[in-house]
This record gives structure tokens, C-alpha cells and sequence, in this order.
């Protein structure tokens, strides 16, 4: 490779690292806009971990949540169609490189996020989404007139109670797994350092292996509620944004 091209590539390596501390700053520095205003305490320990790494940084959050109107009273006197959810775990995180994203993705898979994917934006963004597909929706009345039973609303509270259990399981694998994987990483790129410090001649870099990263951490055969995909390899989800991102 010419030594004008390497310089070129280097050169707009570094602006994207300095781009992308500077999205990370940004971000990190901003308010907490929910109506909670701060981070769900079940990702406490996940959110920190992603962002005292220098290629990640989450931009969104949520644990998990069940959405129940205040007992039967207030359904008998809602005017309109009520519904009764559960939303599973869900996080967005933006990373450096899509390597990054790409570990990332594994990782999550594994944990039995498997609705995850990555979008690539057109200024180049790189964001990763860690979601599900065990979440709940159900609807309970129509037009003010409720359609199902108390005693049907109870069994619904306790599917809800048993899908929140198995969520908090999945988000603590989640963060056993992406420890071992950033150690991995860590380990990886130390030995490569010192390789090419002991071989200044030799500057190729050994790919990294995603196959790898799945070694310990796909118990997931032993979950009581298996994942509604038939898709046995998710892939890889790439999108281009519309507009500007």
C-alpha cells in the first residue's frame, strides 16, 4: 500500500475516533429526560460498564416495565380501548466502529435478545439495539365496554410477573456475557500489541472471530420461554436512515 494511502486511512481513522468522543461527550453530558430522570436500577451496573468503554456509549434505557390500569374501578370507568402491556428490556447504544457493534450484537443474541439489530446512519453513525420479542400486549376494553374478566386480568398480571422474572435473568446474562467478551477483547489486543512490537515488520492484525465470543454464554436452551423467531442465525440487521441522523 502506498505510503499516501496508509497516511489517508490513518488520517480518517482518527477524525472518526475524535467524532465519535465527541458525540460520546455530548451525550453523556446531557440531562436525564425521562420521567424518572435516571437510569433503571436493574442496568445500572450494564449502562456503566458500556460507557467506561471508549467505543461505547448508551444513548437510551429501560429495565422493563408492566403497564396496569389502577384496579378494576378504573377500567370499568375508561372511556376508551385500554390495553395492559409488558415491554421487555430495551437499549440503544451507539458504537465507534461496526466491530464493535458487531461483538456487541453477538453478545446480545446470546443472551436471548434476539429481535437485536444494527443501523448504520448516513453521517455514519453506528447504533446497536438490544431488544426482544417476550413482551405483552393485550387488550381489555373497547369503547369504555370491558371485554375480559377480573379473574382473566389476574392470570394476565401473573404471565406479566413470570415475563419480568425471566427479563431481569436475561439482562444479568447479558452482563456476565459482554464481561467476558471485553475481557476477551482486551486480551486479544494486548497480544497483538506485543507481537508487532517484538515484529515491527509484521503489522497485520488478526480478525477477530465471533464465533469466539459465543463460547460460555448460550445457557439459553434452559429458559422456561423459549424466543418467538424461527430464524435459527439473526444476522445482522443494517439499515440506512432516511434523513440525516
Amino acid at each position: 500500500m502506498p505510503k499516501w494511502r496508509a497516511r489517508t486511512l490513518n488520517s480518517s481513522r482518527m477524525d472518526r475516533s475524535a467524532e465519535f468522543k465527541k458525540w460520546k461527550a455530548q451525550c453523556l453530558s446531557k440531562a436525564d429526560l425521562s420521567r424518572k430522570g435516571s437510569v433503571d436500577e436493574d442496568v445500572i451496573e450494564l449502562v456503566q460498564l458500556l460507557n467506561a468503554r471508549e467505543q461505547f456509549f448508551t444513548t437510551s434505557s429501560c429495565a422493563g416495565r408492566i403497564l396496569l390500569l389502577d384496579g378494576m374501578v378504573a377500567l370499568k370507568k375508561a372511556n376508551g380501548d385500554a390495553v395492559f402491556k409488558f415491554e421487555p428490556f430495551v437499549l440503544h447504544v451507539q458504537c465507534r466502529q461496526l466491530q464493535d457493534a458487531q461483538m456487541l450484537h453477538s453478545v446480545a443474541i446470546d443472551s436471548g435478545f434476539r429481535n437485536s439489530g444494527i443501523t448504520v446512519g448516513k453521517r455514519g453513525k453506528i447504533m446497536l439495539a438490544v431488544r426482544s420479542t417476550h413482551g405483552l400486549e393485550v387488550p381489555l376494553s373497547h369503547k369504555g365496554k370491558l371485554m375480559v374478566t377480573e379473574e382473566y386480568i389476574e392470570f394476565l398480571l401473573n404471565i406479566a410477573n413470570q415475563k419480568m422474572e425471566e427479563n431481569k435473568k436475561r439482562i444479568e446474562r447479558f452482563y456476565n456475557c459482554l464481561q467476558l467478551a471485553l475481557e476477551r477483547e482486551t486480551i486479544t489486543y494486548s497480544h497483538t500489541k506485543i507481537k508487532e512490537k517484538n515484529n515491527p515488520f509484521c503489522t497485520h492484525k488478526k480478525k477477530r472471530n465471533p464465533e469466539k465470543l459465543r463460547g460460555k454464554c448460550i445457557p439459553e436452551e434452559n429458559d422456561k420461554e423459549p424466543e418467538n423467531d424461527d430464524d435459527s442465525d439473526p444476522g445482522i440487521n443494517v439499515a440506512i436512515f432516511p434523513k440525516d441522523y
